[in-house]
């Protein structure tokens, strides 16, 4: 027996969320009938590093998988991606021994030790069919500067219950964030935000209140009385989750998996 991790890219847009769902239109729905179609095995089930919303897109999604099967690594991409559907392919294969007796094998989630997600923003009076599903949008100027001002709040170990969905089922809502980034290139903004783990909703929670900042609603000072609050009624509404990108789960370097360094992943985004 042994473990496969694989890499997973996909256009979200026309998924119901990754998770799987009784009308089978999920993007682990759609990965665990090719992965069966290729094997010929109908009790394959993957487990991902994170899951994510309809409508959210993802650069390098992690899961993994147990088999005995005996194939070459390019198989398991190529094979697997001749039974996958456009927006769904496999990036890159990794097989790991499994132990069964240790406790340090490989878990795609709880082997994570950050996770990154860019948010896309397109930030121009008159909205773009060309970014239609991959790009959020705000028709009103938005002041970059404020809103580094008022992420700056968010760094560091927090509670952050007030950028938690009410289904959240985060066993606690506890979490580091690393790093808020966020640049402007001509009528684009990218909010790049790291941290070791995401509760239901936070990224695009956080997101939604940064550009309450930006465009002059709120002082960046309010954004440091959001999280205090531990409200939800306070933040600002949901945005939308067109923008929103899975970038890079980090694991530690004994994996030796082949993932994308971010800056690939931001390059990534530039050309489409």
């Amino acid at each position: 027996m042994k473990r496969l991790v694989l890499g997973v890219q996909y256009d979200g847009s026309s998924w119901q969320g990754w998770q799987t769902q009784p009308s089978g239109n999920t993007v682990q729905d759609a990965l665990e009938k090719a992965l069966q179609l290729f094997t010929g095995t109908a009790d394959i089930r993957v487990t991902c590093a994170g899951r994510t919303d309809a409508g959210v897109h993802g650069i390098e999604q992690v899961v993994h998988f147990d088999t005995d099967l005996d194939r070459a690594v390019y198989s398991w991409v190529n094979g697997v991606n001749a039974f996958l559907p456009a927006s769904v392919a496999v990036q890159w294969a990794k097989e790991l021994p499994l132990d069964p007796e240790s406790d340090d094998n490989f878990h795609a989630r709880f082997s994570a030790r950050a996770r990154t997600y860019h948010y896309i923003l397109h930030n121009c009076a008159v909205r773009s069919p060309m970014w239609m599903n991959r790009a959020g949008w705000v028709f009103r100027p938005l002041d970059v500067e404020r809103m580094r001002a008022a992420a700056a709040h968010l760094i560091g170990e927090h509670d952050f219950t007030s950028f938690r969905a009410s289904g959240c089922q985060a066993k606690t809502p506890v979490k580091n964030m690393y790093s808020i980034q966020i640049q402007r290139q001509g009528e684009m903004i990218i909010f790049t935000l790291r941290a070791s783990a995401f509760l239901h909703h936070m990224v695009r929670n956080i997101v939604g209140s940064l550009i309450f900042v930006g465009t002059g609603k709120r002082d960046p000072e309010w954004m440091g009385e959001v999280l205090t609050s531990l409200n939800r009624e306070i933040a600002a509404p949901t945005f939308m989750p067109d923008g929103l990108y899975l970038a890079k789960i980090d694991y530690e370097d004994k994996w030796q998996l082949p993932q994308r360094e971010l800056a690939e992943t931001l390059a990534f985004l530039s050309f489409l």
